[in-house]
Order: structure tokens, then C-alpha cells, then sequence
């Protein structure tokens, strides 16, 4: 299911940071439209990340571990002057301050925050592969990034 809320979806003006960054948002704990806000509030004041645009948002069904809440998931185009691992970390950041608990693979998540494409480059990093690993069997992707006709 589609929907939209005052964030998802948005467009704003070109960014000259030289780096763009599609990352993918997802929750099924708590008030996620919320979350999703405050996130984007806090990604829009960074100082180095600047919004470029928003798909509306999408909620499905999980994977993995089934025994658990629908997903609500988004998917946000960031430019940034940050390398790939300066962007996860600040993502992960942002994960734990929003009470990311990883507990078990595909387990429930408050924030879950995964960097999907950086610009048009292949990352195969302990820590970080890049395009995001079965991304393109993934729902919660394929179908917003209709939204964006985006080439990221």
C-alpha cells in the first residue's frame, strides 16, 4: 500500500554536493510516520546531507522472521560530500538514537536505516555492500523507487 504523508513524497531544488544517495528507511515498532518525520528533520539540518527527494511512503508485509508487525518503509535521495562509510555511520547514528536494538536477523526494528545505492559506484566493504544486497527483490525498493524516476 502507497500512501503519502507531509514528507513522503517531496522534491526539492538541485543539491551541488557531489554524491548522491539513495538510502532506504524502514520500521514496525512504535509511531513510524513519526520516527520516519523526526528522521527526515534530522537528515534535512545536516550539515554535510541535503534531501533531494522523497518517495511516498509503502507498507508490507516482513520477510525473514514473519512472526511480527507490517513494515512501513521509504526510500529518501540524499546529496552528500560524505564517503560511503562516513554516510553509515551517520546513518547508523541515527539508528541507535532511535532505539535500533538488533537482536536477531530480520528481527523487529525501530529504525533501520540501509544505504541502497551510492551514486553509481560498487562497494564490497566488510561493513558495506553497495547496491544494497537483494535490493532489487525487495517490495519496499522496487515499488517506491517508481515514485522517484531516479537513476541513482
Amino acid at each position: 500500500m502507497i500512501f503519502q504523508t507531509t514528507f513522503f513524497p517531496i522534491t526539492k531544488k538541485i543539491e551541488r554536493r557531489r554524491n548522491r544517495v539513495l538510502i532506504g528507511v524502514g520500521c514496525n515498532i512504535g509511531n513510524c510516520i513519526r520516527r520516519f518525520k523526526k528522521l527526515f528533520q534530522f537528515l534535512d539540518s545536516h550539515p554535510k546531507i541535503k534531501i533531494i527527494k522523497t518517495a511516498p511512503l509503502y507498507k508490507n508485509p516482513p520477510f525473514g522472521y514473519l512472526e511480527q508487525d507490517d513494515f512501513l518503509n521509504a526510500l529518501i535521495v540524499i546529496k552528500t560530500n560524505l564517503s560511503p562509510i562516513q554516510v553509515l555511520n551517520e546513518m547508523q547514528r541515527y539508528e541507535n538514537r532511535f532505539g535500533r536494538k538488533r537482536s536477531f536477523k530480520d528481527a523487529p526494528r525501530t529504525l533501520d536505516i540501509d544505504i541502497i545505492f551510492y551514486d553509481k559506484i560498487q562497494i564490497k566493504h566488510k561493513r558495506l555492500i553497495v547496491p544494497h544486497q537483494n535490493w532489487k527483490e525487495r517490495d519496499s525498493v522496487i515499488i517506491p523507487l517508481k515514485f522517484l524516476n531516479t537513476t541513482t
